[in-house]
């Protein structure tokens, strides 16, 4: 397919999806690490980042890694720098709030910044009709 100027904005270069594309696989990787388990008889979720952060040491910085996935994907997609900041600031209230035995464990399972994350990103590419 042979794209003209005006696709370049919905379209990136390395792997020619559209921002469409992008964002359906940045909610695919949110909800694998914020809720992709439901506790039975409960509405209770929660995904990877809540099990890997049981893991002491390094399992906080392991899930911020994978969340800085989503911000650098967002930042090649355009996304402004006060939306990138928003969304370090939720993997850094994840990572550090996340790494209290105990209490960690339990904000990881509520917070869910990765989901929180791509609303972000959405709701900017939807005001910048880049969707």
């Amino acid at each position: 397919m042979r794209r003209t100027f005006e696709d370049s904005s919905r379209f990136d270069r390395a792997d020619g999806l559209s921002h469409k594309e992008r964002l359906a696989r940045l909610d695919a990787l949110a909800s694998f690490m914020d809720s992709a388990i439901v506790i039975p008889g409960t509405n209770i979720r929660f995904g990877a980042d809540a099990l890997i952060g049981l893991v002491p040491g390094i399992g906080d910085a392991v899930t911020a890694g994978i969340s800085c996935l989503i911000v650098l994907e967002a930042r090649r997609m355009g996304a402004p720098g006060h939306v990138i900041a928003k969304m370090l600031g939720n993997i850094a209230i994840d990572g550090l709030v996340g790494a209290i035995p105990v209490l960690g464990d339990i904000f990881d399972v509520a917070f869910r910044a990765n989901i929180r994350n791509t609303h972000l990103l959405r709701r900017h590419l939807e005001r910048t009709r880049r969707v």
